[in-house]
C-alpha cells in the first residue's frame, strides 16, 4: 500500500506557496518583522521538497500523481514570489524572465521525452539551482535594504546562471529527442 505522506507534504507546499504569494501581495507588501515571517514561511515550504522526496524514495511510494505535482509546485513557489519581487522592485526583471524560459525549456523537454517513453530524472545542476533559487528568493523577500539585500541579488544572479547552465545541459544531454520519432 502507498504511503500517502509524501503526497500530503506536496500539497501541503503547495498551499504554502499560495500563502507565501498572498503574502506578498497584500497591499500595502509587508516590511520589517513581516518580510522575515513571509521568508520563513517560503522556507519552510522549501524544507518539505527535500521531506516528501525523501519519504516516497524512503517508504517505496513514488506516484505518477507525486510525479507531476511535486515539480510543478516547485516551479510555483519560486517563481510567484520572485514575479512579486519584480514588482516590489526587489528583482531584476531581466533574471527571472530567464529563468522562467529555463523552466519553461525543461519542462518541454520533459514532455517530449514523456511522449517518446523516457523519463528525465532531476540532476545535480537543476538540484545546486534549486538550492540556490531557494536562498536568494529567501533572502530577497527578508532582508531589509542593504548587504543582505545585496547578497540576495548576488544569489539571484548566480541562481540565474545556475538556471541557464543546467538548462544547456538537459537540452545537450537530450538533444537527439529533437530528432525525427524514427531517429530519437
Amino acid at each position: 500500500m502507498q504511503n500517502p505522506w509524501p503526497n500530503r507534504i506536496t500539497l501541503l507546499r503547495l498551499g504554502l506557496a499560495v500563502v507565501v504569494v498572498a503574502l506578498l501581495a497584500a497591499p500595502p507588501p509587508p516590511s520589517g518583522g513581516g518580510r522575515g515571517a513571509v521568508a520563513g514561511v517560503f522556507l519552510a515550504a522549501a524544507a518539505t521538497d527535500w521531506l516528501d522526496g525523501w519519504l516516497a524514495r524512503r517508504t517505496g511510494s513514488i506516484t505518477a500523481f507525486g510525479q507531476f505535482l511535486d515539480p510543478l509546485v516547485d516551479k510555483m513557489l519560486v517563481l510567484g514570489p520572485l514575479v512579486l519581487l519584480v514588482a516590489d522592485g526587489r528583482a531584476p526583471a531581466v533574471g527571472v524572465v530567464l529563468i522562467l524560459f529555463r523552466e519553461l525549456a525543461v519542462s518541454g523537454l520533459r514532455m517530449l521525452a514523456a511522449v517518446r517513453g523516457r523519463v528525465i530524472a532531476a540532476a545535480g545542476g537543476g538540484k545546486l539551482k534549486t538550492a540556490v533559487q531557494i536562498a536568494a528568493v529567501g533572502l530577497l523577500i527578508a532582508a531589509p535594504e542593504g548587504a543582505f539585500l545585496f547578497a540576495g541579488l548576488v544569489l539571484f544572479w548566480l541562481s540565474v546562471a545556475l538556471a541557464l547552465w543546467s538548462g544547456w545541459i538537459y537540452l545537450r544531454g537530450h538533444w537527439d529527442l529533437f530528432g525525427t520519432k524514427e531517429e530519437a
